[in-house]
């Protein structure tokens, strides 16, 4: 059980990373490779946040989606997997 947990919160990990790196990629202006790489997280990325940026418009010019995001996998849907892994067990 323990092992499914940490691979859960590996993958977890990994994804609210890729959302950091899109988020910071987006505030510069990409060009050759990197807009190839911008494009390739985004489309990862895009179809979790976006769902959150329909919900939440933009506050002062700010887009919050990519946080609530994080918020979400971080503290709904990690505990929920790891009681559905340990209800498996």
């Amino acid at each position: 059980m323990n092992t499914a947990y940490q691979i859960v919160s590996a993958v977890a990990s990994f994804y609210t990373m890729l959302i950091f790196v899109y988020v910071i990629m987006s505030w510069f202006p990409m060009r050759g490779m990197l807009y190839d790489i911008y494009g390739v997280i985004g489309s990862v990325v895009e179809p979790w946040v976006g769902l959150f940026r329909r919900l939440i418009p933009p506050i002062a010019g700010f887009d919050f989606s990519p946080w609530a995001a994080i918020l979400v996998i971080r503290f709904v849907i990690v505990p929920l997997l790891y009681q559905v892994i340990s209800l498996a067990t």
